[in-house]
């Protein structure tokens, strides 16, 4: 089960596509953070969601919001993936331990292997504000995130 509003967000430290440490607690009392789970780089509905978002980026990476995005894929498989799509925000991965930060947000699927399309908005102070989860198909929503933030 994900977790939920209201929850304090579970920090993590993970690699991004350029090899860089992300830690989530980096950004307390500073920013508010989109964490964005999808399943894997190069499928249909995850290239068009993080497509969608680097089209709309300044309501993602500003002043107050940072966008970070996790799949399970090797950070090697995120760089080409990221320069490919023209990708300028952070693809963390959480390929080892495999899972692990997927699994403490409740949005791992074991038989797949891989994250379902979890998001949520997390505050400055680390609570969860907001969150969807949907299944591995189905595609989000971006106007609701950005409804979300606007109540930060």
């Amino acid at each position: 089960m994900a977790i939920q509003v209201g929850d304090k967000a579970p920090d993590f430290e993970l690699k991004d596509n350029h090899g860089a440490t992300v830690k989530l607690s980096e950004f307390r009392g500073e920013k508010n953070v989109v964490l964005l789970f999808y399943p894997f780089a190069f499928t249909g509905v995850c290239t068009g969601e993080l497509c969608e978002l680097r089209d709309n980026l300044p309501k993602f990476v500003n002043d107050d919001t940072r966008l970070l995005a996790v799949s399970n894929d090797s950070i090697h498989t995120l760089r080409v993936f990221a320069e490919q799509e023209d990708l300028e925000y952070p693809l963390l991965s959480d390929f080892w331990p495999h899972g692990e930060t997927s699994r403490a947000y409740g949005v791992f699927d074991e038989d797949k292997g891989c994250a379902v399309r979890g998001t949520f908005i997390i505050d400055k102070e680390g609570i969860v504000r907001w969150s969807v989860v949907n299944a591995l198909p189905d595609a989000r929503d971006l106007n609701e995130y950005v409804k979300a933030l606007d109540t930060l």
